[in-house]
């Protein structure tokens, strides 16, 4: 049993709990697994890891609801909190572009509230609004990938920008990629599948294939870019340590006008043969100081998945250490 306070910084803590704490009550109805107490602008709350994780996204959407809705009755809260569609619930300006408290990127399906959880990711997400090419390097499970996806999911639903290119090496398949049953699409899809996941934790469904289809979403390997030109488009390259240095130049040269690149990787895990060096760390050297190139750096203490993750991270960083 864990043990969590949330702070209630962004609405009036008497208008986020309600008349009679009539809010709060439909808050702790969708959560039956956690123990919520409140006092002042502070909740304290008890329960499984995940499900605190969970409660504290719900208080950030619910006060985001109280902060752009004049009138909320008891269905319509209950409904865009819990498992309902959330998409007609969520906070919107006149132009009926999303509105988002402070470090949120997107409301997912279902009112999940996606959003930058750590310094390191509210430092990538600061750059990139900055900045035209950010590289985001650091170790497995800290937020690279997701935070990168959100941020264009965001630029698209705000229509910055009019479609999402993603890209991964398909370094691990290597020779072996003829070996694999299925045409070059289901050979090559499994490489891609975190991009996926991610894009469908954030899109409704109908949402995600619809995209997917007309290819305002398009995920594809590395080799398939060469020739392009992406522009009115927002750019991820997952796994860049395992780009050369040909593959990254090529790259970073399909960039067209309003276009916004980022370039994740971990550089402890290159899987190039032993003479080859990573694309990614070459990139960094040579265009470190370039106006509108920024290197984010994410380490251990960035880690969101499970906690033994960063226990894990650490052990191996010593056993190289030793080596």
């Amino acid at each position: 049993m864990t043990e969590k306070i949330i702070h209630i910084e962004k609405t009036d803590p008497a208008i986020f709990f309600g008349s009679n704490s009539k809010y709060f009550n439909i808050l702790k109805k969708i959560f039956p697994l956690v123990k919520a107490s409140a006092r002042g602008n502070e909740i304290k709350i008890s329960g499984p890891v995940q499900e605190l994780e969970d409660f504290e996204m719900k208080t950030e959407f619910l006060q985001s609801l109280i902060n752009t809705r004049s009138n909320l009755n008891e269905t319509e809260l209950l409904n865009a909190l819990s498992t309902g569609n959330s998409e007609t619930s969520i906070p919107r300006d006149k132009d009926g572009n999303e509105m988002l408290p402070d470090n949120v990127l997107v409301f997912g399906p279902n009112g999940k509230v996606i959003k930058a959880r750590t310094p390191n990711q509210i430092k990538l997400v600061e750059e990139v609004d900055k900045n035209d090419i950010v590289f985001a390097v650091g170790p497995a499970g800290t937020g690279k990938t997701y935070t990168a996806v959100a941020l264009a999911v965001r630029a698209l639903k705000s229509k910055s920008i009019k479609r999402i290119f993603l890209a991964r090496p398909a370094v691990e398949a290597g020779e072996n990629l003829g070996f694999l049953p299925g045409d070059l699409k289901e050979k090559i899809d499994p490489y891609l599948r975190p991009l996926y996941d991610s894009l469908q934790d954030m899109l409704p469904e109908d949402k995600y294939n619809k995209y997917i289809e007309n290819r305002t979403i398009e995920i594809a390997p590395m080799a398939f870019m060469r020739g392009r030109t992406l522009d009115n488009c927002f750019v991820i390259l997952d796994e860049a340590q395992n780009a050369t240095n040909t593959q990254l130049k090529m790259f970073l040269t399909r960039m067209g006008p309003n276009a916004k690149v980022i370039i994740t990787g971990d550089l402890t895990q290159v899987d190039l043969p032993p003479k080859m060096e990573s694309g990614l760390k070459k990139a960094i050297k040579i265009l470190e100081g370039i106006a509108g190139i920024k290197v984010v750096y994410l380490d251990v203490e960035d880690v969101v998945r499970h906690a033994l993750v960063k226990e894990i991270i650490k052990a191996y960083g010593k056993a190289d250490t030793a080596v």
